[in-house]
């Protein structure tokens, strides 16, 4: 039954120097793809949050539902914002659809 036990310090430490590299080459793979992952998740995340914000900007409903009167509504603060979110929009566009054209070409698959 003890020639049936593989120990395994012994049997790392008689690995070859490829088996060591293919070893190493998987974690770093591994490590680096879940990363990357997670980035190109998180720019997703962004652009949502984004848009929902903007789409929050053409919100202006009148102080309470017997007022006629629109609550502070300031043109040039909202034309400000639904610009800057725009563009905030279509810079993280840009940077996810570069992110994922590079997460399918090192990693060779699909996003």
């Amino acid at each position: 039954m003890e020639d049936e036990l593989k120990p395994r310090f012994i049997e790392s430490l008689q690995r070859n120097n490829d088996q060591i590299r293919e070893d190493r080459a998987r974690t770093i793979g591994a490590d680096s793809e879940l990363i990357y992952r997670r980035r190109v998740e998180d720019i997703e995340l962004k652009i949502k949050r984004l848009e929902r914000e903007q789409e929050g900007l053409i919100d202006i409903s009148p102080l309470d539902r017997n007022s006629l009167t629109f609550a502070d509504f300031q043109p040039e603060a909202f034309v400000q914002k639904d610009i800057e979110y725009s563009l905030t929009i279509r810079n993280l566009n840009i940077q996810l659809e570069i992110a994922v054209k590079r997460f399918e070409y090192l990693f060779g698959k699909t996003f």
